[in-house]
């Protein structure tokens, strides 16, 4: 039989041991609440083959293996593409409607990225396409149909500002020649930029304008040059 005067001493080393070990022990966090407002999905996956930043123009090649879908709105043009990276490249189909004029234009484009320095990066990008023009003068008095070959040299630049902001360097150089009347010429020389924003769940958002010059010709020793400009707003979704 345990004597009483045992008693308290013993309690008392048992209480220490378990003090002891609750203090010891790790204590439980939630996953939700130790990354709360600390990264945003973009910035938890930059750098990755999913980084999800850019659908539109953004970023200037897509990993290897992404396809984005994207649409947009402007002026002179609306347009919807589909890009596609492939082992370094960039592939991109797109279609054009420049509803000033009334013309289509359907491209086939490759982007390769050539410089790559900390947050800035550069790709050249070439385009093959044709144009059919209604040659519709209700908003272009000196607009003229015909069918044209289009080749777009262009660069693209960017600049990663932040996790979910991108900003745009934009050149671009559309050069249509007549297939139907082999003497109609028209040649666009457009720089400028933009800014495409990760608005979450692979969703992006572009803002871009562009400003140059514009020079044409329907015939032979009849041509013109003009102010040429692009402005778009336009929506892009990443698929992976």
């Amino acid at each position: 039989m345990m004597r009483p005067g045992w008693f308290g001493p013993l309690l008392s080393a048992l209480l220490l041991v378990s003090l002891e070990s609750a203090a010891q022990a790790p204590v439980p966090t939630s996953n939700a609440a130790a990354t709360h407002g600390t990264q945003s999905e973009a910035a938890l996956l930059r750098g990755s083959s999913e980084d999800p930043l850019g659908a539109v123009l953004a970023p200037v090649t897509l990993p290897d293996g992404a396809t984005a879908l994207y649409g947009f709105v402007g002026a002179p043009e609306l347009g919807v593409g589909f890009r596609q990276g492939i082992s370094g490249f960039e592939l991109e189909a797109r279609g054009r409607l420049q509803w000033f004029q009334l013309s289509a234009a359907l491209e086939v484009a490759a982007r390769r990225k050539v410089l790559e320095q900390g947050a800035l990066s550069l790709a050249p990008t070439l385009g093959l396409g044709v144009v059919f023009n209604s040659g519709a003068t209700y908003m272009d008095d000196r607009n003229f149909s015909g069918v044209l070959l289009r080749v777009t040299p262009g660069l693209v630049a960017g600049w990663r500002v932040a996790d979910t902001v991108s900003v745009l360097g934009l050149v671009d150089v559309p050069v249509d020649i007549g297939l139907s009347n082999g003497e109609s010429r028209r040649i666009q020389a457009l720089g400028g930029g933009g800014v495409e924003v990760y608005l979450g769940s692979n969703l992006s958002a572009l803002a871009a304008g562009q400003l140059g010059v514009e020079s044409f010709q329907e015939r032979a020793g009849e041509s013109h040059t003009r102010l040429g400009y692009s402005v778009r707003l336009g929506l892009g979704a990443r698929l992976f």
